[in-house]
């Protein structure tokens, strides 16, 4: 049984493989600020727990790293 490398819990999950170490992209068009890079990676990661599941984040993504997890009843 292989195990999940993404939470499923949150609105926003980020693929650390794909994600480009320094780029900024989806943290700089988050409107909530949702986001933030990590210190100790250099990848994205969601830092609170707020989102409006816009997804811009995932659409200005250029290595596909980034998954908006809409909920079934917002669908």
């Amino acid at each position: 049984m292989t195990l999940a490398n993404q939470r499923l819990d949150v609105p926003v999950t980020i693929d650390e493989s794909l994600c480009i170490e320094g780029c900024t992209l989806c943290v700089d068009i988050c409107p909530l600020d949702s986001l933030a890079i990590s210190d100790e990676t250099g990848k994205a990661y969601m830092h609170v727990d707020e989102c409006w599941y816009c997804g811009p984040c995932a659409d200005r993504c250029p290595a596909d790293a980034v998954t908006v997890n809409i909920p079934y009843l917002l669908r």
